[in-house]
């Protein structure tokens, strides 16, 4: 069941999309094809992307209405739970639009990794002709040097360094400013737990991306840059339309 799921929704989609655009790209660069590849997925996952980018900007909106809740209700968590509840409510909120966007990702991500790097007659640059669907035709040349720079089986500092800027970008654009710490208010754990995962996410995790995105290849590298670029793209786009 889960060999079943795992090739239908993730894996068989994935080399598809990549095996077709490597069929039509210049050279046959899968470098490119990744590119093209990572650009459609994110073009089909745009209307939850488009919602998680609206959550954030909802999250910045709200901030001062939830703080002042807090300090109505210090004493009353079960009112201030529902007091916050209620303006999510009213403010049209999902909170889960963003996990969701993630757990999605993570499997695509994994996909193109086996479909470019462990071999044994299923990665690039063998094709396996019976995974493919019936409009997608055998390249005829297949490059693993993206523009005959970057060998994307291997590794890349250049790339790796680019995954991790454009998150880095992408956390300072997407996480809502926590607002300075009240120098007579008392301590509130919760506070704390907040601003501790912010700087965790604002300068941790693209100093993590950056060393998994080098560890693993280049070809991860690069899903992870376009993908940030796209995502720092969403971002903006939301904020002038909303």
């Amino acid at each position: 069941m889960f060999s079943y799921i795992w090739h239908t929704l993730f894996f068989d989609p994935v080399y598809n999309a990549l095996v077709f655009f490597v069929d039509i790209l210049p050279r046959g660069d899968v470098g490119l094809a990744i590119i093209a590849t990572v650009v459609l997925v994110k073009t089909i996952l745009l209307p939850v992307s488009i919602r998680a980018a609206k959550t954030q900007k909802i999250m910045r909106e709200i901030e001062p209405k939830l703080k002042e809740i807090k300090d109505t209700n210090k004493d009353d968590k079960e009112a201030q739970a529902r007091a916050m509840m209620e303006v999510y409510k009213e403010a049209g909120m999902n909170p889960f639009a963003s996990i969701l966007l993630i757990f999605i990702q993570i499997p695509v991500v994994i996909a193109l990794y086996f479909s470019v790097y462990t071999g044994g007659g299923i990665a690039l640059p063998e094709i396996n002709t019976t995974l493919l669907y019936s409009f997608v035709s055998t390249p005829v040349e297949v490059s693993m040097q993206l523009l005959n720079q970057f060998d994307i089986t291997d590794r890349s500092i250049v790339l790796a360094f680019l995954a991790a800027l454009t998150m880095f970008i992408q956390m300072q654009v997407t996480l809502p400013k926590l607002p300075p710490r009240d120098p007579d208010a008392e301590p509130d754990m919760k506070d704390d737990f907040m601003r501790n995962m912010q700087v965790q996410m604002k300068y941790v995790m693209p100093v993590l991306i950056g060393v998994v995105a080098y560890s693993i290849s280049a070809a991860i590298a690069l899903y992870f840059f376009v993908s940030n670029l796209t995502a720092i793209a969403q971002e903006y786009w939301v904020r002038r339309h909303r």
